[in-house]
């Protein structure tokens, strides 16, 4: 059976169900998969990507093993 038969069957028979607390389970099943691939980012977050970005592009940026360093410093002053 392919994706687009197996989907068409499952709303035939959720489509005589009545039972309102198994339809409600099943919608929130629905909605995680649904929403599994999005990811919403806060206004924060995006305002800080963006400024990562105009840093990369001014050249702003640090080789991993000079930052490896600076965080072991950092760490080690706590």
């Amino acid at each position: 059976m392919s994706t687009v038969e197996l989907r068409h069957t499952i709303i035939e028979m959720l489509s005589k169900i009545d039972d309102t607390s198994f339809l409600k389970a099943i919608k929130t099943i629905v909605e995680s998969k649904a929403n599994e691939d999005v990811y919403k980012l806060s206004d924060f977050q995006k305002k800080r990507i963006k400024a990562g970005r105009e840093q990369v592009k001014l050249g702003q940026t640090i080789s991993n093993d000079a930052l490896q360093k600076e965080i072991k410093q950092w760490l080690s002053t706590k």
